[in-house]
């Protein structure tokens, strides 16, 4: 009894040590790749983590996706905020994340995609309500994009973008009387304002 004691005992002091060597090693690389990070050096960043790479490890892949990110790697970033998404289902952290290289790839569907996954966590995200309303509206989709833009100008109503992008969706169309309203209330934001000028000529 007492030797399974020992054996167990030793058994359990190896594993911590061995814990403890991988926290460490894991914490240094962290260290190191934002020392790399800060002098622009993003790829040897990704290199440090990839050294200590625990594909569990939710914080090292949104990691990598964001160095991936930041050197215009946009392919490469996208199997590690995915791999973030899968691991954090309820989160809306890497659905926020990974949408920038998705955009950098111009992959609206997808865009589109995670926006929507975030509105189901967060139906009055007035961000995400907005952002959605742009990818409809540069679709030309205007009776989709009033709907989400409708929902982030009644959140913040004397905002310059919901005002000015809701006053245009409204004018194509065809709510001119609308679209009027919001360009000089987008005026009031800013009197200069080139686009609601415009806008204001466009609705006489």
């Amino acid at each position: 009894m007492n030797f399974l004691k020992t054996t167990i005992a030793v058994a359990f002091t190896a594993l911590t040590f061995t814990a403890q060597a991988q926290d460490k090693a894991m914490l240094d690389a962290f260290s190191q790749s934002y020392t790399q990070e800060a002098a622009g050096k993003y790829d040897a960043a990704a290199a440090s983590l990839l050294k200590v790479y625990d594909a569990t490890s939710y914080e090292t892949n949104m990691r990598l996706g964001w160095l991936y990110h930041l050197s215009a790697k946009s392919k490469e970033a996208l199997p590690y905020y995915k791999k973030a998404i899968s691991l954090m289902p309820n989160a809306t952290e890497p659905l926020w994340a990974i949408i920038m290289p998705l955009a950098g790839l111009e992959n609206w569907v997808e865009v589109e995609q995670h926006y929507l996954a975030i509105l189901k966590f967060d139906a009055n995200n007035s961000v995400a309500n907005y952002l959605l309303g742009l990818v409809y509206y540069y679709r030309k989709d205007y009776v989709k994009a009033k709907k989400y833009f409708d929902i982030s100008i009644n959140l913040y109503p004397f905002d310059y973008n919901n005002m000015l992008m809701s006053g245009w969706n409204n004018y194509f169309l065809g709510n001119k009387n609308e679209a009027r309203i919001l360009f000089s209330k987008t005026l009031l934001f800013n009197p200069k304002d080139a686009s609601a000028q415009e806008g204001m000529r466009l609705t006489k």
